[in-house]
């Protein structure tokens, strides 16, 4: 009988780890439908005359994905140096910024973000700012992002903590748009 309940409660402890690992996996795994498909987004929050975003068409593409990694390149009007790195290891996601200058060489201040504390949710993630984006951006040591993605809406948000600094985009889902644009870095 000893036997029985200490694998009744291995069991249950296996599976209650497997549950843990769903919501951050299941967050990676809602890109995959998507995969190859550009989509329209438009500024919920934040936006401002002369910030770089308002006025411009704004465009995200999953370009790749792997059960480990997406790469969503987020395209400004012709800016198309901005892509969005997903990654997901131990449990977790990480956000990083790939940002790249036309000629597809890192820009002087890419790969921040970071990476979020806990599994978060199946349709959401929360990334505060890592210490390589406090070495890299000094005022941004207090940001924290959040991306949300669900069967109609992806929204990606920005919030720098003790300040007004608020940004918000979301792109609709269920339609997608043609388009053929490439990030600078054509290797990606």
């Amino acid at each position: 009988m000893k036997k029985y309940i200490l694998l009744l409660i291995s069991c249950l402890v296996i599976n209650w780890a497997s549950a843990q690992e769903s919501n951050s996996k299941a967050f990676i795994q809602a890109f995959k439908p998507h995969l190859g498909k550009y989509y329209e987004g438009t500024i919920v929050v934040g936006g401002k005359e002369g910030d770089g975003f308002t006025g411009k068409r704004l465009l995200m593409q999953i370009m790749s994905y792997s059960d480990h990694e997406v790469k969503v390149p987020f395209f400004v009007g012709e800016d198309k140096s901005r892509t969005w790195i997903f990654s997901w290891n131990n449990n977790r996601v990480t956000l990083k910024h790939d940002h790249r200058k036309p000629d597809g060489t890192a820009d002087k201040i890419t790969f921040y973000g970071g990476t979020a504390t806990n599994e978060g949710t199946n349709q959401m993630q929360m990334f505060p700012a890592d210490a390589e984006t406090e070495q890299l951006i000094d005022h941004a040591a207090y940001n924290v992002w959040w991306v949300t993605i669900d069967q109609t809406k992806f929204s990606y948000n920005l919030r720098r903590i003790g300040s007004d600094r608020i940004f918000s985009v979301e792109f609709d889902l269920t339609k997608p748009v043609r388009s053929d644009f490439k990030p600078w870095d054509t290797a990606q």
